[in-house]
């Protein structure tokens, strides 16, 4: 079910709508120092944040795992010189330390994780960082209020299929452990967008159910999503 931020959805870098929903989002709560983090930048042009550095001065860390892509990400922002580019494979015991190498705020703007598996064990291990906005990828071929996140695996690389990541219920719970509301997801069924809880006033659109924020894959040849796979997942 589309919510009022889908009305926002406006591609101009990232994969989806995602650029327009993040930009009406600031809009509503401001911002404190117009910093992001960003993880699964592929090469840095078609990603969340490059729309904020190039069009509107943010600065901030994009981190990548791949070799490849990370040569062309370095090439890709060398004009920016704002941005700190990092050659990284995320998991839930290096991101704490790389948040403080790079000197990441406590409190900063914004914060992607796009790991395509331990994504929802990455933003646990963040709690002691207060973006105000965290967008996140979520498997959608796990519709709620289906409980579904996949086993920590340090050297998880997803295969393409549909066993990945958690289910936006999963999501829905952690975030509001760590202080934070679902406000809506793209409407491909690819990311959910959580806003700390303390800004829900000033952003005027309301926290959503999983149920109500969710929309189904809409990227795949599989039922819209990716070739089915199961594994063992748990129901957190």
């Amino acid at each position: 079910m589309a919510s009022t931020i889908n009305l926002y959805e406006k591609k101009i870098f990232s994969q989806n709508g995602e650029d327009g929903m993040i930009e009406e989002i600031f809009t509503r709560i401001g911002t404190t120092n117009r910093f992001f983090v960003e993880f699964g930048v592929e090469d840095g042009m078609e990603c969340l944040t490059r729309h904020l550095l190039v069009h509107h001065g943010w600065s901030g860390v994009m981190m990548e795992g791949s070799e490849s892509h990370f040569r062309n990400l370095v090439a890709n922002t060398a004009m920016y010189p704002q941005v700190h580019v990092s050659h990284q494979f995320i998991t839930r015991d290096n991101v704490p330390g790389l948040f403080k190498a790079h000197g990441v705020p406590n409190e900063f703007d914004l914060l992607v994780i796009d790991i395509d598996g331990n994504d929802y064990w990455v933003w646990q291990a963040l709690d002691a960082y207060k973006p105000r906005l965290v967008v996140i990828e979520y498997n959608a071929s796990y519709p709620p209020p289906q409980k579904m996140v996949i086993p920590y695996m340090e050297n998880f690389c997803w295969d393409g299929t549909s066993y990945f990541g958690a289910s936006l219920s999963s999501l829905e719970a952690l975030g509001k452990k760590l202080g934070y509301a679902l406000v809506g997801t793209d409407t491909r069924g690819v990311n959910a967008f959580f806003v700390r809880q303390d800004l829900l006033a000033a952003l005027g659109f309301p926290a959503l159910p999983a149920k109500l924020a969710y929309h189904p894959p809409r990227y795949g040849p599989d039922k819209g999503g990716h070739p089915h796979r199961g594994g063992p997942i748990l129901e957190i």
